[in-house]
């Protein structure tokens, strides 16, 4: 891919976010405007009445940040105030391995935190923690009015110590309380298989520094797997919560070969790039269905939306999150920084997903299926006295029985998934007769 102009941008959501640096400069050279005074004296006044009359003593430094955390928190869910400590995690974050739980969190408008994500097997995913769950309560410690980075400094611990969760649920009528077991986070962003000959997967749980690079290595390998070249490829985007801009569009640029990929704008000069494919295709074109579902956010939705707008293949699944800002982090010091939302991104033909997500081609709620296990019906071949095949077949081809348990298994198991391979089956059967 091509980048044009800006490549300090990171689309984040919640706590798993791309790191840009060196946009100080730009934003101080453009403060020009004057101080409003008579606002800073009444904060002065304000500090200087609390330190007087709150009922503990209280530091400058904890009146001070606590006041840059309240205005941060009341600008939008996703900008922060970053102390030494933060800052450290969120390098983690980016580089595929950290300590904690595995969730991808943002804060909500109730005052809660709300689960985006679960990240695939980690000690929430087990826990059978969902997208959508609301933490009301971390043990003993209610969470409303919590800043995002006081609720993730609550569940972060030494692996092997165990946390509650207090939750609550769409469609439950009490809230539920999860107890999870802290361990050292090990995300695998990319993992691929092949679900019937010719058609292959590959799920992505996050959009890490080097996943447009596994990206492009798992197509070669369900490639390497097929005699002709791979008939069709489900991208599984369900559950993925977000992370490096770039490593997003490293995937769009590896499924087309031209056009715009995203592009974003702000209202500092730095906040506006665009991100333009190369000419080459790894993927060759291959058919291809993308599953998304309401805990596809930010980085997800940025390949789903240009995938849509490239009419490159059909999006499957239920609307996606709906985060559509990027946060840029701007260093106040050696130990401090602002993880600040500077800008939005949209799709190639102009589409903002904030707040409104991306709506798949084909609507399908996750399910399960069973069928029929035993055929109703006689065959000719069941008849006493039946002629023989002319070709000289002792049997049937059963392959495409094999492929029907198969198929049933997934039904079973995963019904998004069984919708998207029978998709591109049907898409497979109207190619091949063309």
């Amino acid at each position: 891919m091509r980048l044009i102009r800006n490549p300090l941008l990171a689309a984040t959501t919640a706590l798993v976010i791309g790191i840009a640096v060196g946009l100080t400069t730009a934003v101080e050279a453009n403060n020009e405007t004057r101080l409003p005074i008579d606002e800073v004296r009444l904060m002065s006044q304000v500090l200087e009445r609390i330190k007087q009359s709150y009922v503990e003593e209280v530091t400058d430094e904890e009146l001070i940040e606590a006041a840059i955390e309240g205005m941060l928190t009341g600008l939008d869910p996703h900008s922060d105030y970053l102390t030494p400590e933060d800052f450290a995690d969120l390098r983690e974050s980016t580089s595929g391995e950290f300590g904690g739980l595995g969730i991808e969190i943002t804060l909500d408008e109730t005052g809660f935190i709300r689960i985006v994500s679960p990240i695939d097997d980690t000690p929430a995913y087990k826990a059978g923690i969902q997208p959508g769950d609301l933490i009301t309560q971390i043990d003993d410690t209610p969470v409303k009015g919590m800043t995002i980075s006081d609720a993730v400094a609550l569940m972060r611990g030494k692996p092997g110590t165990d946390i509650e969760l207090t939750i609550v649920r769409q469609g439950e009528n009490a809230p539920l309380k999860v107890e999870i077991t802290r361990d050292i986070i090990k995300i695998t962003s990319i993992r691929h298989r092949m679900l019937e000959p010719d058609f292959g997967y590959i799920r992505i749980s996050s959009f890490q520094e080097r996943t447009g690079n596994d990206f492009e290595k798992a197509i070669k390998a369900l490639n390497d797997e097929t005699e002709n070249g791979l008939k069709g490829l489900v991208l599984d985007l369900r559950n993925n919560p977000g992370g490096v801009l770039q490593a997003s569009v490293a995937v769009v640029d590896a499924l087309i070969s031209e056009g715009l990929i995203v592009y974003t704008e702000g209202r500092i000069p730095n906040s506006d790039s665009r991100f333009v494919a190369r000419s080459s295709d790894p993927s060759n074109g291959v058919n291809l269905v993308v599953l998304i579902n309401g805990g596809s956010a930010s980085a997800s939705e940025i390949v789903a939306g240009a995938i849509q707008d490239h009419k490159r293949g059909l999006i499957l699944g239920t609307r996606s999150f709906g985060k559509g800002s990027v946060q840029t982090i701007l260093p106040l010091s050696q130990d401090h920084a602002l993880k600040l939302t500077t800008a939005r991104y949209f799709t190639p033909s102009g589409r903002s997903i904030q707040a409104q997500g991306i709506v798949p081609d084909i609507v399908v709620r996750q399910g399960s299926l069973t069928q029929n296990e035993v055929d109703p019906f006689y065959k000719e071949s069941d008849l006493s006295g039946a002629l023989d095949n002319p070709n000289g077949d002792d049997k049937a081809d059963t392959s495409a029985e094999d492929n029907a348990k198969t198929e049933a298994e997934l039904a079973e198991d995963d019904y998004q998934l069984y919708q998207a391979l029978t998709v591109l089956k049907g898409i497979s059967i109207l190619d091949a007769s063309r």
